[in-house]
């Protein structure tokens, strides 16, 4: 039995390595849980322990960047993952290949969309809307407005439409 849990800890490991090289992206501990949860791959409590011993082992970095910390496959976990990823089913694999390119399309657009507002005073509110594509910032808006209820709904649009807005923005300016 004691084999069998060790081959298991082992396999669940490596299928961490493998999501997490295939993301190709930093994911910090709130989107890899996420993914886990969603695809109901492990529980919640030896995903959290299989991280921190693979942080261990050198086989991922735990990093901090500016306000977050995320994870990235070190090269030493890239080597283990290449020897050993054929211990992992290949229906497994491909499970995970259609999630990851799904999830992927999501986190993208997360990370290059943002509208965030923040109280100023009473009747006040700054709300910030941003497109960002490859670290470089195409937009970046402040507007003040006067409610909360405001601030929410100009953030909801934002993210809903952010695409359409900023390009009838820039239609606008160059017209």
């Amino acid at each position: 039995m004691f084999l069998n849990d060790t081959k298991h800890e082992a396999e669940s490991k490596l299928l961490l390595l493998y999501i997490i090289d295939k993301f190709e992206i930093t994911l910090t501990n709130n989107q890899i849980t996420e993914f886990i949860m969603e695809n109901e791959l492990l529980n919640y409590f030896m995903l959290q322990q299989f991280l921190s011993e693979l942080v261990d082992s050198a086989l991922l970095e735990y990093i901090k960047n500016e306000d977050y910390y995320y994870y990235l496959i070190t090269e030493k976990g890239k080597n283990t993952l290449n020897y050993f990823k054929d211990r992992l089913s290949k229906d497994l694999l491909e499970k995970i290949d259609v999630a990851v390119e799904k999830r992927k399309k999501v986190l993208l657009k997360e990370t290059q969309i943002s509208a965030n507002y923040i109280k100023k005073s009473q009747n006040d509110y700054i709300v910030e809307l941003k497109v960002v594509e490859n670290d470089i910032t195409l937009f970046d808006l402040k507007l003040d407005v006067v409610s909360n209820k405001q601030a929410k709904l100009i953030c909801d649009k934002w993210k809903k439409k952010a695409q359409d807005i900023y390009g009838d923005i820039i239609k606008l300016l160059i017209e």
